[in-house]
């Protein structure tokens, strides 16, 4: 049994809290909202999974210091745009050398940072904390179908595999399988510029296109997620894995998504803050778009999808128009160019090979 704090009393935090306590797990949930705290203690629901039952035995708690104290695993639940004031107060508290996991999936912007990053760069502030670990979780994992004990598959991503089988063991069980991945900025790379494809699907659905535009946007989305990600150094095995394509799939198809139904609300007409309104829950992918687009220009990456989207979101573009524009870019070959000039390259001496069997 281990001792686990969730910070985030949201969908995801309960979720999961729900799942690691019926793995035999002592579990607080750390709230930072009085009267989420309150509701979930006294209905014993979290209101936007009315389905799920909260576990009598999960307590919760307004109390940084005793959400810290003396706990195996912190597993953070937290949006990204509150991630490093939360890792602030957490700060006085926690212990060096401490594992914890993060399940957000987002990018700073200005700084650029992953989530990871945010958090150890957080942490260290006072000089204190460079040994903590911190683990990325990242993967198809919708908290509706979590709260139901439906099959679900995640990845547990660190540098430090030690701290990654840890956190792979924890959440590891009949209905959670876990693998690890060393490549810690690629999954978190994933899992922040998913959602940003996936608001592109929602508005190609909202103004009428069907399953072959989705069909494409996830495709040649993927493309320009794993563009940036092999120029910032990431594996590309990730991005054929389950917190690249994997998690890629279910964000942009889902019914749960909160970035596919908030794009679908944007195309047929709602305005961004109206569409996010209207899903009541934070949109990351929406948080995550600044960051990408300063991550293209810096590492001068074409991302046209991201581009097109940030002209809907930021530049008021109509979104016919730009599916238009996608449309008609100038022609180009699926593979590029150095692949394509490799692939030539190597049937080439293939033939020259045979060529010399022959005679």
């Amino acid at each position: 049994m281990k001792k686990i704090c969730v910070f985030g009393a949201g969908t995801i935090g309960m979720s999961l809290a729900r799942m690691l306590y019926n793995s035999g797990n002592e579990v607080l949930v750390w709230s930072a909202k009085e009267e989420d705290k309150i509701a979930c203690e006294t209905t014993r629901r979290q209101k936007n999974l009315p389905g799920m039952i909260i576990p009598d035995g999960i307590h919760f708690t307004l109390d940084m210091e005793e959400a810290c104290r003396d706990r195996d695993l912190l597993v953070f639940a937290i949006p990204s745009v509150y991630l490093r004031a939360t890792a602030a107060k957490a700060k006085p508290y926690v212990r060096d050398g401490q594992i914890i996991a993060d399940l957000g999936k987002g990018l700073e912007s200005g700084s650029m940072k992953t989530l990871s990053q945010v958090l150890k760069e957080e942490l260290n502030k006072d000089g204190r904390h460079e040994h903590v670990r911190v683990v990325a979780l990242s993967g198809p994992t919708h908290a509706e179908e979590i709260a139901r004990d439906m099959p679900s598959a995640i990845v547990s991503a660190c540098e430090d595999m030690e701290a990654a089988e840890y956190v792979q063991d924890v959440f590891m069980n009949t209905c959670m399988r876990v693998y690890t991945n060393a490549d810690v900025i690629g999954v978190e790379l994933c899992g922040a510029l998913k959602n940003v494809i996936a608001l592109a699907c929602g508005i190609a659905s909202g103004i009428g296109c069907g399953d072959n535009a989705r069909a494409a946007l996830i495709t040649r989305g993927m493309a320009e997620i794993r563009r940036l990600g092999l120029r910032v150094g990431c594996m590309e095995q990730t991005f054929a894995g389950l917190a690249g394509i994997g998690d890629l799939i279910v964000t942009a198809t889902s019914e749960h998504s909160r970035n596919n139904r908030c794009g679908k609300l944007i195309g047929q007409g709602r305005s961004v803050e109206e569409a996010v309104k209207e899903v009541g829950q934070v949109v990351e992918g929406l948080n995550a778009l600044p960051a990408a687009m300063e991550m293209a220009a810096k590492y001068e990456v074409e991302m046209p999808i991201t581009a097109a989207l940030n002209a809907i979101v930021h530049d008021n573009a109509d979104p016919v128009d730009v599916v238009a524009m996608l449309m008609g870019r100038k022609k180009k070959s699926e593979i590029e160019p150095d692949a394509l000039n490799a692939f030539f390259e190597q049937k080439k001496e293939e033939r020259i090979q045979a060529a010399r069997v022959r005679k």
